[in-house]
């Protein structure tokens, strides 16, 4: 049985993203705290956020402020992602492709995987996403992990990932198993 991981250099770009995700996400705290003029010290963080909004807030400090808020609650959110493509491997079974990462260990029956779409033809590392008919988010005991990695892919798409070792390879495989056709540059569907 073959286990379909991320390359070398895929883990590379995941790091080099992961660090970019880090970065923006200590800017974002950054800048919101000296915006409001807040301290992040739980003794004194209620405090100094009531004193910024009695003192009334300006446009120009509400719209940073605003956007820096959405990147605190955004950049956790992609980090999971991140991490979630990192750790995932894809393992071609009798019964269908088994997908795991982090906790998480789903397996979608050859059977409900309805077609391959390529979701960016002009990149030079293509993604692919599967579409999943039914929704088999309810293998995934803990809500959290479930919450995760839904909010990431949706009930009905599984990505694969561009960075995959061997990506081709599985992708074949899929349509072999799960009988599906390929055209060159059209969606991949059951015919």
């Amino acid at each position: 049985m073959k286990i379909y991981r991320l390359s070398a250099s895929g883990r590379r770009t995941t790091i080099l993203l992961l660090v970019g995700a880090f970065a923006i996400w200590g800017f974002a705290l950054w800048s919101l705290r000296s915006t409001l003029s807040i301290s992040y010290d739980p003794r004194h963080f209620w405090e100094t956020l009531s004193a910024s909004i009695e003192t009334g807030l300006s446009l120009s400090q509400l719209v940073p402020a605003l956007l820096m808020l959405v990147l605190i609650v955004a950049t956790p959110l992609l980090v999971w992602n991140l991490l979630e493509e990192w750790a995932a491997a894809y393992i071609p079974t009798d019964e269908g492709l088994r997908f795991t990462s982090l906790g998480i260990d789903m397996l979608y029956p050859w059977a409900a995987i309805s077609s391959v779409q390529r979701v960016d033809d002009d990149s030079d590392d293509p993604l692919d996403e599967l579409h999943i008919t039914g929704n088999h988010a309810g293998q995934i005991a803990n809500p959290l992990l479930r919450f995760l990695h839904t909010q990431a892919y949706g009930r009905n798409k599984l990505p694969i990932y561009p960075g995959l070792e061997e990506r081709d390879t599985l992708l074949a495989e899929i349509c072999q198993r799960a009988a599906l056709t390929h055209e060159t540059d059209e969606p991949v569907q059951k015919p």
